[in-house]
């Protein structure tokens, strides 16, 4: 392990000038101990935070949080959100029903792109605050039962950190072989370039080391050398370093990408897998109940394999399925169920102690990489007319904004995020309905400031407007002034008390978060219908049944169900706790409004001497049949 202390990381005088930061110019060169290892922060030198319980299986339930800290609120007034903002507005968070908060990048960066370039993985970002700071958000957090993740950027580096300035300055140091260094440029011809509209190759020459250096992303993020012992222990200690701190797990980003092979696409490769198997043994023997969550957009089948071995699940706990979310736009704009049937039923099985993660939007683009050139281009003529809407191989814009701001689809969308298999990760501002500004450049079109009140600068900060860290939506339909959290907080009908009431249902039935999923086949294709089950607990000594119907069309829908395995048990909506009529032997008809849902449990009978099925009666049911 590489000795350490509290000294932050500085490139090096003498040999940074060609990728010279303006911001961190005059600083101190890194300090060395006697080996030439830069002498790192460690975590004995600040305060732990509280731990919450040991929970191995906390994630397969929870409610996600995404926040950016900059995004979030200031409480410094110099127009940047901050650690100590965010850490004022947990009662907000705690209020709404969020398990954990999932933060971006917050290390020290030059931010040239977004934080994802990191250049010291062991200090904040000064204009978000201090590691002490960071530690107090934790600690906060975890006094209300929110736990905290954050993004861990495995793959790269920014070129401003010391390990590159270092390894391009001495190739025989020891950083040297941190990087992958190449005398020419054709090697790994097989792997794609990500980023097409501004990368045209994944090697960019180093006039100081006279070298190539290979990145899967940006130029200025050069790709770590993980067949070096030393950068996969230097990660670990990362790890340890915030796990240490308190930090609840991480979300592992660009994890596909990790090692390279020559006759490859270097990506999902072997030796990633035996890395990410120890991480994990490292998680489970020091610090039980963290998570790992795999950041992979790829097809569910090599997704999978993040997990680990079938039968024990020993990499991560969690991963994204990316390849559901552009298809849950797709079926409601098609109006068919078949997109997302597809896809779950090409989605492979997980091991029992893992769990996907879904999501509708985030801070980056609405990604089209796993979709047809077809889907592709019809997603983008449904979805992002304007080409100012596009970037990369996605759409830029907010979840709002890509419905029309429908309450109606709103609703829906929120429901199957609620509902489908996985954990839900929110989006911050989606509660309210936040819109988008695609007159800004690249992604910050969905990164705006968070719209509190009707207030200058929407409640965010006292800064003047023209220091803010980018302009607050001002127009006719998003503005602040007319959508905000605290005139949606004085309105119950409003779509932030409606998101509030839908994650208070869920958590009510852990069979939305564990439970087995069997989709329901119609003859209606605009009705996706599923039933998510679990059998009784010692908690709830009957089994869980939850049936979803949704209706993907924008026109009222009627659809016959064949639950003749639940003939006696009465559907009792869940947001309203209505009975519905008793089920049968012959089919269930069920109609629902345009883009209407419904979620139902299917309980005992109370009249049936609370035996249906073998199991005993709920209060649920027996209350919702008195009424």
């Amino acid at each position: 392990m590489i000795e350490s202390r509290t000294e932050v990381l500085m490139p090096l005088e003498d040999s940074s000038s060609a990728f010279a930061d303006p911001s961190r110019e005059g600083a101190a060169p890194p300090e060395h101990d006697l080996e030439g290892h830069i002498i790192e922060a460690r975590s004995e030198d600040y305060f732990h935070a509280r731990e919450l319980q040991v929970d191995s299986e906390w994630f397969k339930t929870a409610v996600f949080y995404e926040v950016l800290v900059r995004a979030f609120f200031d409480s410094s007034g110099d127009g940047t959100g901050d650690l100590r903002g965010l850490t004022s507005k947990l009662d907000y968070l705690s209020w709404l029903g969020v398990d954990c908060l999932w933060l971006p990048p917050f290390y020290d960066s030059p931010l040239r792109d977004g934080g994802y370039d990191i250049r010291d993985f062991r200090a904040v970002l000064p204009e978000f605050g201090t590691v002490d700071d960071f530690v107090q958000l934790f600690d906060q957090a975890h006094r209300r039962g929110i736990r905290v993740i954050t993004d861990l950027v495995m793959n790269h580096t920014s070129d401003t950190h010391a390990w590159f300035q270092e390894s391009r300055a001495d190739p025989d140091g020891p950083y040297g072989d941190f990087y992958v260094w190449s005398d020419r440029d054709e090697g790994y011809p097989e792997a794609r370039i990500i980023f097409v509209d501004t990368e045209t190759s994944n090697w960019t020459w180093d006039p100081v080391r006279k070298q190539y250096y290979w990145h899967r992303f940006f130029s200025h993020q050069p790709d770590l050398n993980y067949d070096n012992p030393d950068v996969q222990d230097a990660m670990i200690d990362v790890l340890r370093f915030w796990l240490d701190l308190g930090i609840d797990g991480f979300r592992l980003d660009a994890v596909p990408y990790l090692f390279e092979r020559e006759g490859t696409n270097c990506e999902n490769l072997p030796e990633t897998h035996v890395f990410l198997k120890k991480c994990r043994a490292v998680i489970d023997a020091e610090y039980p109940g963290r998570a790992l969550l795999a950041e992979a957009n790829q097809w569910p089948s090599d997704v999978v394999e993040y997990f680990g071995e079938p039968d024990v699940g020993d990499e991560c706990h969690m991963a994204f399925h990316f390849p559901l979310m552009p298809r849950i736009f797709m079926a409601v704009r098609r109006q068919n169920r078949f997109p997302i049937s597809e896809i779950l039923a090409q989605t492979p099985p997980i091991p029992s102690s893992c769990q996907w993660g879904i999501f509708l939007r985030n801070h980056d683009e609405l990604t089209l990489e796993m979709v047809s050139d077809e889907e592709r281009d019809y997603m983008y003529s449904e979805y992002a007319q304007d080409p100012r809407m596009k970037a990369n191989i996605g759409i830029r814009r907010r979840l709002a904004p890509l419905l029309e701001n429908d309450r109606n689809q709103l609703e829906l969308f929120t429901a199957l995020l609620l509902s489908l298999p996985g954990s839900p990760v929110l989006y911050y501002g989606d509660e309210i309905g936040m819109g988008d500004n695609i007159w800004l450049g690249d992604r910050d079109s969905v990164r705006t400031p968070m719209q509190w009140t009707p207030d200058r600068n929407a409640g965010f900060s006292r800064a003047d407007p023209a220091r803010m860290y980018l302009p607050v939506i001002m127009d006719p339909t998003y503005g602040y002034q007319s959508v905000n959290v605290e005139a949606q907080m004085n309105s119950t009908n409003s779509l932030l008390h409606w998101t509030r009431r839908l994650i208070q249902v869920r958590k009510q039935h852990p069979a939305f978060g564990t439970a087995s999923f069997t989709e329901l086949g119609s003859a209606n294709p605009a009705v996706l219908s599923y039933v998510r089950e679990t059998p009784p607990s010692q908690d709830r000594p009957y089994s869980d049944v939850i049936l979803c119907v949704n209706n993907l069309s924008r026109f009222p829908q009627a659809v016959i169900l064949d639950l003749t395995q639940f003939a006696g048990r009465i559907p009792v909506e869940l947001t309203g706790s209505v009975p519905f009529p008793s089920i049968g032997e012959d089919g269930y008809m069920i109609t629902l409004p345009g883009h209407g849902f419904f979620w139902f449990a299917l309980e005992p009978d109370p009249k049936s001497d609370g035996a249906v099925s073998g199991h005993p009666v709920s209060s649920e049911a027996e209350q919702a049949v008195q009424q």
